[in-house]
């Protein structure tokens, strides 16, 4: 389980800088092909669509918990007991959310507002379709892929995981410079999550021969999954709130155009919430072994793993951040989107920066899962959900795609930044100060990479694409030796030269 565990960490960081530098050659093409109009309608439909993936109710996060719990009771008739419900609880709720679907996409104007063209409603109904069908794809593949993770066999997920991202590609820009359009992209997609439930359902079925049962189901166990799972529900709806419902907003108050604006800051936003979760998935198994083994004694090995986690975190994304802090509006407007989209680069610092509160933390929401102390913070961010909204409602009106982010980011400095650090600290124990003074000793080693990246910018002038990207990786370099040298201590660089050798 350790080699997984390590390898799991590791593929997880190789998949995610394949999907980054994919997304990089790949999405400023459809981007200009598609144009603002068609991307901003595929963003704002794609936004709507995943409000089917609450459907899940939360389940598939419960998962984990109730199977670890068997797992350590070494009980082989519950757990397949609790396979096979779990499989048809997600077939039964994905076979709703599909009806669903079809029922909303018969009143496009009422969910995209008066905003869009008689030819956008159309559209955007076909898409809607089409995705909805592929949503109810993903929720029955999704439990699939929770027993895998349980079973920590992180290499086939990420593997999985990897093949997706790259087979979607491959396949849609040849497709889009055919002259097909978004219809043809979610289609792709569509065919691509069939092949993505098939070879999850094989691999757990014929390798890890999961013990499967599809009697005596125990209502009191289902019971007691959904009262656990309505907080995992809750936080789900609060995510798609917080990075979704803007671009919902901006349907309703300005358009496709102003959505396609957002839409590039929500991909960048994207892009750093993988860098994260990246790491903190792979831990979820070895959380929920803590408690159920040390259910008295978990304070300290949970701060331990915090602090170990989240400074890999934060210096990762530091990199990210001050990079692009730095360089990001020239690579916005030369390089990923192209003009009319200047405005992404404000509005991608809006959702970047404060976000980074609970990225570095998010750890944490697993710990709060498995301590089955989530309920609380469930109610905090449903709270902060509804304040979002209604803040970026005016703000929105007037600002645009800027303003419905600024509503964004004073809801997560909030309830992130404030709120949750305080309910780390009082209610599961962990010590916050060290966490956070463990970070604040690593600003040291921005200094010189921030200081030359300024510098490098109020004097040189890019002249292509390929000066650009010499200067980044020269910025990364740079970045990379001062953090080595002045932010990591003689522990972590044992661990990252351990890692090296074994290459």
């Amino acid at each position: 389980m350790k080699n997984q565990l390590k390898a799991g960490v590791i593929f997880s960081y190789i998949s995610t800088g394949i999907t980054v530098l994919i997304q990089l050659i790949y999405l400023p093409i459809m981007i200009r092909i598609l144009g603002q109009s068609e991307y901003g309608l595929y963003s704002v439909v794609s936004g709507v669509v995943s409000y089917l993936s609450l459907f899940s109710l939360g389940f598939s996060g419960a998962y984990l918990r109730f199977f670890s719990r068997f797992k350590y009771q070494d009980d082989k008739k519950k757990l397949a007991s609790l396979n096979g419900m779990f499989i048809i609880l997600f077939c039964v709720l994905a076979f709703i959310a599909l009806v669903s679907g079809i029922i909303l996409s018969f009143f496009p104007r009422q969910i995209f507002g008066s905003k869009l063209s008689d030819a956008e409603l159309i559209k955007a109904r076909i898409l809607m379709v089409i995705l909805v069908f592929s949503m109810a794809i993903v929720l029955v593949s999704s439990i699939f892929e929770a027993i895998t993770r349980a079973y920590e066999q992180y290499i086939f997920q990420q593997a999985v995981y990897l093949m997706v991202v790259v087979v979607n590609p491959f396949l849609c820009l040849p497709l889009l410079l055919m002259g097909y359009r978004s219809v043809m992209l979610v289609l792709v997609g569509a065919v691509i999550s069939i092949g993505r439930l098939v070879a999850n359902v094989w691999f757990c079925v014929f390798k890890l021969k999961i013990p499967i049962s599809f009697h005596n189901f125990e209502f009191k166990l289902l019971k007691e999954i959904s009262a656990f799972s309505f907080f995992l529900l809750l936080n789900m709806l609060i995510e798609q709130v917080n990075w979704n419902v803007d671009k919902l907003i901006l349907s309703h108050t300005s358009g496709t155009k102003e959505v396609a604006v957002y839409g590039v800051a929500s991909q960048i936003n994207g892009l750093f919430i993988n860098f994260s979760t990246t790491v903190s998935s792979v831990f979820s198994p070895k959380i929920n072994r803590i408690v159920a083994e040390e259910r008295e004694n978990y304070q300290k090995k949970f701060t331990k793993l915090m602090v170990k986690i989240g400074k890999i975190q934060w210096l990762l994304l530091g990199m990210l951040t001050t990079g692009f802090i730095i360089f990001g509006k020239y690579f916005i407007v030369h390089i990923y989107a192209g003009k009319g989209y200047e405005k992404s680069y404000i509005t991608s610092l809006c959702l970047v920066i404060p976000a980074l509160i609970q990225l570095i933390q998010n750890v944490g929401v697993e710990m709060q899962r498995a301590l089955n102390k989530h309920q609380f913070c469930s109610i905090i961010y449903f709270v902060m959900a509804i304040i979002n909204v209604a803040i970026s409602i005016p703000l929105a009106n007037k600002f645009g795609a800027v303003g419905a982010a600024m509503g964004t980011m004073i809801s997560l400095v909030i309830s992130d930044g404030i709120i949750m650090n305080v309910f780390y600290h009082k209610i599961l124990k962990i010590n916050i100060k060290l966490f956070w003074k463990e970070i604040m000793s690593t600003l040291k080693g921005f200094a010189v990479p921030v200081i030359s990246g300024i510098l490098i910018m109020k004097y040189i002038k890019f002249s292509s694409i390929m000066e650009y990207l010499v200067v980044g990786g020269v910025y990364v370099v740079v970045y990379s030796i001062s953090i080595w040298k002045m932010s990591c201590n003689e522990e972590e660089r044992k661990m990252v030269l351990g890692l090296i050798n074994k290459f």
